[in-house]
């Protein structure tokens, strides 16, 4: 359904240390820096960017978005959480832990990047 996720930073080293951490703890490469100065992130499933915004006014987080990184088990997830905590990332919402219903079940972990964004990484569980 999506080609890419574009979010703004104000700080390109500090955002692409982060994401740097986080993505390659889910398996990614490492971003690369264009000659714009923005950050991509590829993958077979779409594309991941960081950029300074290009009107040149600050970068600011969106109230009620979150960007969600797919990981193939639990432990990935508590991995990514802990790595962005020790990236600079902040805690969000409740910590890591299954969410859903009977239906679904999920294994989410929450936090906020250096730019304020609110990201989460999601293992989908198995219902038995």
């Amino acid at each position: 359904m999506f080609s890419h996720v574009m979010i703004g930073t104000n700080d390109m080293q500090a955002s692409k240390k982060f994401y740097d951490a986080l993505l390659t703890t889910l398996g990614y490469q490492a971003g690369n820096i264009d000659e714009k100065g923005r950050c991509f992130y590829f993958s077979d499933s779409g594309v991941f960017c960081l950029t300074n915004p290009i009107n040149g006014e600050p970068a600011t987080h969106g109230n009620g978005m979150t960007i969600g990184f797919k990981a193939a088990s639990k432990d990935l997830v508590d991995s990514w959480h802990q790595v962005g905590l020790n990236n600079g990332g902040t805690e969000c919402e409740e910590p890591p832990g299954v969410r859903g219903n009977a239906q679904t079940q999920l294994y989410m972990a929450y936090l906020r990047d250096p730019a304020g964004n609110k990201i989460c990484a999601t293992h989908f569980m198995q219902v038995t």
